[in-house]
């Protein structure tokens, strides 16, 4: 007890309660200015985004791609100097510098598929090959982009399945949200219906559609007779419309050419049932 008592004795109070509080005005104003820097940057970034929609004329999903990536780095380089700031005040910064240097080597030899899934998606940012919301094929992976970046690509599939993918993996992309998409309906017919009067309901069909859906951006022609066989004779259409709608466009011309066709008797393929073979007795 009586050597704490002469610890205690011998420190010095004044200097003990200087220093701390000086200490802690650092860490203050560090903390103060990290909270300013990152509002007032990201209300840079923000407005600087804004002014680009609208001089540019760039898509949302684009800009909000980029504004996305930036505010992260932004962030991240932020958060950086502010560590850096705040562990200055306890211990030698510049020797922790100098052995993550040296530890980063080692660690770059395991870290080379990291390095490709960065310069990848620099890439993939690079060339627009991708936004976010656009509908893309990658292998097997059918669905729409929910988040680009550096590293690895979100993509959600039609069935709600939330796919990430490395950068590296892309190998090819199939971007279907890149101008008009095709519109191609086959409609079947019977056998011995009047085939030249079933184009001609479809061809009226195609025309009234084209007229009150405004997500038809070329009308929709007859091609002709795509298929001929005793089940039945196949009538192809295709035309244009808006990315992203064409398969509202589809169901909507399938429906309505049949309902054309049942109002004017052409008959359908009945359906074709396989006899039954008597068993050898």
């Amino acid at each position: 007890m009586n050597q704490i008592n002469k610890w205690l004795a011998s420190i010095d109070w004044d200097a003990f309660w200087g220093g701390a509080i000086s200490l802690g005005i650092r860490i203050i104003i560090l903390v103060f200015l990290y909270i300013l820097l990152k509002f007032v940057g990201s209300k840079l970034i923000r407005g600087f985004f804004k002014r680009y929609r609208e001089n540019q004329a760039v898509s949302a999903s684009r800009s909000d791609t980029l504004e996305s990536l930036i505010m992260n780095l932004y962030g991240y380089v932020l958060f950086f100097i502010f560590a850096i700031l705040l562990l200055q005040n306890f211990m030698d910064v510049t020797a922790l510098i100098a052995s993550a240097g040296v530890a980063s080597l080692a660690i770059a030899f395991g870290a080379q598929g990291l390095v490709s899934d960065v310069v990848t998606g620099f890439f993939i940012l690079l060339e627009r090959q991708l936004d976010v919301g656009d509908s893309i094929t990658i292998g097997l992976i059918n669905g729409n982009v929910e988040a680009l970046g550096l590293r690895t690509t979100q993509v959600r599939d039609f069935d709600g399945t939330l796919h990430f993918i490395p950068n590296r993996q892309i190998m090819i992309v199939s971007n279907h949200s890149r101008g008009n998409m095709r519109v191609m309906v086959d409609i079947e017919i019977s056998p011995t219906a009047d085939t030249e009067k079933a184009m001609q309901v479809i061809r009226n069909v195609c025309e009234e559609m084209t007229a009150k859906n405004k997500n038809i951006v070329e009308p929709p022609v007859v091609l002709g007779v795509q298929n001929a066989a005793l089940s039945g004779v196949t009538i192809r259409i295709v035309g244009k419309a808006v990315n992203g709608e064409q398969f509202g466009v589809e169901r909507d011309l399938l429906k309505a050419c049949r309902e054309a066709l049942a109002e004017n008797d052409i008959p359908f393929p009945l359906p074709y049932v396989a006899p039954i073979m008597p068993e050898n007795s």
